[in-house]
């Protein structure tokens, strides 16, 4: 299983929305990183995806989007290949 990491605030319901496709992906641990809690990471989430918007997902090194992006590459059968390598 690929290492998911994914930019989060503390409100967020879109992140919650995520976090449980994933988990329903069968994905144990997600890396969250904070963003609302240390304004470096939020700047380095934007160098590396030009967005500034919550959830920001990598899987492996792919960044996948936000919880719209991975709930299309979900229901396009991408999601679970990704997961797997």
């Amino acid at each position: 299983m690929q290492h998911v990491t994914m930019y989060t605030t503390a409100v967020c319901p879109y992140c919650t929305r995520a976090k449980q496709l994933l988990k329903a992906r069968g994905v144990e641990h997600i890396e969250e990183v904070r963003i609302d809690q240390d304004p470096a990471e939020r700047q380095r989430m934007m160098e590396r995806t030009g967005r500034r918007t919550v959830p920001q997902i990598f899987i492996g090194e792919t960044h996948v989007g936000g919880c719209d992006d991975l709930q299309a590459l979900d229901a396009s059968g991408g999601l679970q290949p990704l997961l797997q390598g």
